[in-house]
């Protein structure tokens, strides 16, 4: 086998970086959360609305999704719901500023992968991301055989 071709061949089996798409209202949560990825070789978007969120999951495919609650009134539900629908194997999580029970339960019912109080630390956020990606990935392989 040429160099060339096995150069080729690796490249078949070389893993694509995992998208992460994360929708956060606070534009400073955002940048730890990015610092905390992107240097780790994932691929993030980031948007600071609910609408922006949906357009990005509208347009392109994201393997794992971070949504903020919002307020009381739980507008990330919205991310969550159009997430879900779109692959109901990509894991989504909330965060929030203040755990609501409502808002926790309707997550957890919608089909959210948890739940977690703000501040999330980088190294927490990524070992969580690692973990939910891989897992999701079996769960749709085990599914389409």
């Amino acid at each position: 086998m040429s160099n060339g071709a096995f150069a080729q061949r690796g490249m078949e089996f070389a893993p694509r970086s995992r998208k992460v798409l994360l929708v956060d209202e606070d534009a400073s949560d955002l940048r730890i959360y990015c610092l905390a990825l992107e240097g780790q070789g994932f691929d993030i978007r980031t948007c600071t609305s609910y609408d922006a969120g949906i357009q990005c999951l509208e347009t392109e495919p994201y393997d794992f999704v971070l949504v903020s609650q919002g307020s009381h009134a739980f507008e990330g539900r919205t991310v969550i719901d159009r997430a879900l629908q779109l692959d109901r194997f990509r894991p989504v999580l909330v965060v929030t500023r203040s755990t609501d029970i409502p808002c926790y339960l309707e997550a957890m019912q919608m089909g959210a992968i948890d739940y977690l109080e703000k501040p999330v630390a980088g190294s927490d956020l990524l070992r969580f991301v690692r973990a939910h990606v891989a897992n999701a990935k079996f769960k749709a392989g085990g599914a389409a055989a």
